[in-house]
């Protein structure tokens, strides 16, 4: 990444506004509510057999607005259990929306959440350094991979933690996305490996491929209406460049030939396509569900 620019995760408040415009000009969370409730409740069908209490947990959960569709699921699939949520999340700001959203919902006294205020990585630690034996029998990590160090080593730590009948679920960009032709053709100019990963569904699929892990896989086709983008000065369009290259403030931070090359590549047919003067951006999204020993 140039030194001129800064990634858009060291500014919380721009990026939960990029963060909400992006899911207000997106077909994202309704995908992933069809998934939810077509595809998701056949895979936790197993998960409660013969227990009492199910213990679940959300890496990355954000505000909480996808973990409570997930857990309602998995209530009404196994009726009969409690659950423990544990809740991994960096963000006091994202946690205190969580909050209040479980306040505003009077159903949920079958759950009981702990909040862990961590990273992946501070939870991993947090996790061996008091030598945890606990057991997970629902794990989910939706689009938040681009935020660890090593993307393959974290999948591996929480898979590790699933109990025998466990799933893990991960959603990421699909590989043949637009996102997936965006950092594959920029990811050393606007990825700083500090803070976010260039990775895909693809990345981890081949991981799993190459260590013989066996894995589900379900696509969820996606868009993101980026036709703002290309007007000078446009504050949307700026705010969802911002989104789209992990950059803060893209449009007047990057160079100006970078700035050029990032715009032809989302307009690239590779990544987007035309419909009615707007531009669609492929936004598709890949559901990966692996259980404890693959």
């Amino acid at each position: 990444m140039s030194c001129s620019m800064r990634s858009l995760s060291e500014d919380e408040d721009r990026y939960m506004k990029s963060f909400q415009l992006f899911l207000e000009c997106s077909s994202e969370h309704q995908c992933m509510q069809d998934f939810i409730h077509i595809m998701l409740p056949d895979i936790l069908a197993s998960i409660g057999t013969g227990k009492a209490n199910v213990n679940v947990m959300g890496v990355g959960s954000g505000t909480g607005k996808i973990d409570l569709e997930m857990l309602a699921k998995l209530h009404l699939k196994h009726p009969a259990v409690t659950i423990t949520n544990q809740v991994v999340e960096p963000s006091a700001q994202q946690i205190h929306m969580y909050k209040v959203l479980v306040s505003q919902n009077p159903n949920l006294d079958f759950i009981k959440f702990i909040w862990n205020k961590m990273t992946a990585a501070e939870f991993e630690n947090h996790w061996n350094q008091n030598n945890f034996k606990e057991k997970m029998d629902f794990i989910h990590m939706i689009q938040m991979l681009y935020y660890v160090k090593d993307p393959v080593a974290t999948v591996s730590f929480y898979q590790s933690l699933l109990n025998e009948n466990g799933k893990l679920l991960i959603i990421l960009v699909s590989g043949k996305s637009g996102w997936g032709k965006l950092w594959g053709n920029f990811r050393v100019q606007l990825c700083n490996p500090e803070i976010s990963q260039y990775v895909t569904s693809g990345d981890i699929k081949a991981y799993m491929d190459d260590n013989a892990v066996n894995y589900q896989n379900f696509q969820l086709p996606s868009q993101l209406d980026i036709t703002e983008c290309f007007t000078e000065g446009d504050k949307k369009g700026e705010l969802l460049l911002d989104f789209l290259t992990e950059v803060l403030d893209f449009s007047s931070s990057a160079p100006p030939e970078l700035k050029a090359r990032v715009l032809d590549m989302l307009r690239h047919p590779d990544c987007s396509k035309e419909v009615d003067g707007r531009v669609i951006f492929n936004n598709s999204l890949e559901v990966l569900v692996v259980g404890r020993g693959g």
